[in-house]
């Protein structure tokens, strides 16, 4: 049985650039900024290029919601392997909104419509660290769910996924279809070659907008404010343990 893949490719804000508030308090600054796939989502998309290579997958679809520029995390994902892709063109207002139960909304459907065994996303996006869109989908689809896999291997008509859990490694069994989210160690994203970069190009990008696919934007939470960290204070030297207990009871600590 070969398995047809659909794989979530967020653009993001890079993970190199110093990230600014705005200064109303809405948001984070984006224009001018350079922006690249999520990481997370990038060895997702490695992942599913692999199942390829090792015949487990027939084909794979990469899906991205956003405005015209989330065209660039496509290509990317084109470059990579990714057979074709699918924008879900969001207009740039309601992007700004626009929350991982939206973008689960859209994932359950485009799995429903395109008839896909597997939907792999990464485990969070680096600017909202939410980590919610897998277990949503799964949710919405009533599939099983497997997150922060860090090892996938195909087992007759289930899939056998190593998780990365708080006690160290947890092996789980689910049956197809199935939702996986990729964790940090579940491979190392291959680097696109100018070749494939240009074959990328030509690729079909099929686009489709949220209302196509009966998903309102409407949002349900509302961002009161987003602030910079608190600076950490500067710390203190002190000469002995008893010049440290008397600074932290003075402090209050103990």
């Amino acid at each position: 049985m070969s398995l047809r893949v659909l794989v979530g490719c967020k653009r993001v804000i890079d993970y190199a650039v110093k990230i600014r508030v705005k200064p109303d308090k809405t948001g984070v600054v984006t224009d001018g900024v350079k922006h690249s796939m999520n990481p997370f989502d990038e060895i997702a998309v490695e992942e599913a290029v692999r199942m390829k290579e090792r015949k487990i997958a027939s084909e794979v679809i990469a899906v991205s919601c956003g405005p015209s520029t989330s065209q660039e995390t496509l290509r990317t994902a084109l470059a990579m392997g990714a057979d074709k892709a699918i924008h879900v063109e969001v207009d740039p207002k309601d992007y700004s909104n626009m929350q991982p139960i939206h973008v689960s909304k859209i994932l359950a459907k485009l799995a429903k419509d395109e008839k896909i065994d597997v939907v792999i996303v990464g485990k969070q996006a680096i600017d909202d660290d939410a980590n919610q869109t897998a277990q949503m989908t799964a949710a919405f689809l009533d599939w099983p769910q497997a997150t922060f896999a860090s090892k996938i291997e195909k087992d007759g008509d289930h899939l056998k996924v190593t998780r990365e859990v708080d006690g160290g490694l947890e092996t789980i069994k689910v049956k197809l279809p199935a939702v996986i989210s990729s964790d940090l160690r579940l491979n190392e994203p291959r680097y696109a070659t100018l070749p494939n970069i240009m074959k990328a190009k030509k690729k079909p990008i099929d686009k489709k907008k949220p209302v196509d696919l009966g998903v309102d934007l409407s949002p349900k939470i509302e961002v009161i404010s987003v602030e910079d960290p608190p600076v950490r204070e500067a710390g203190a030297k002190v000469k002995d343990v008893d010049e440290l207990l008397a600074k932290l009871k003075e402090l209050g600590r103990i």
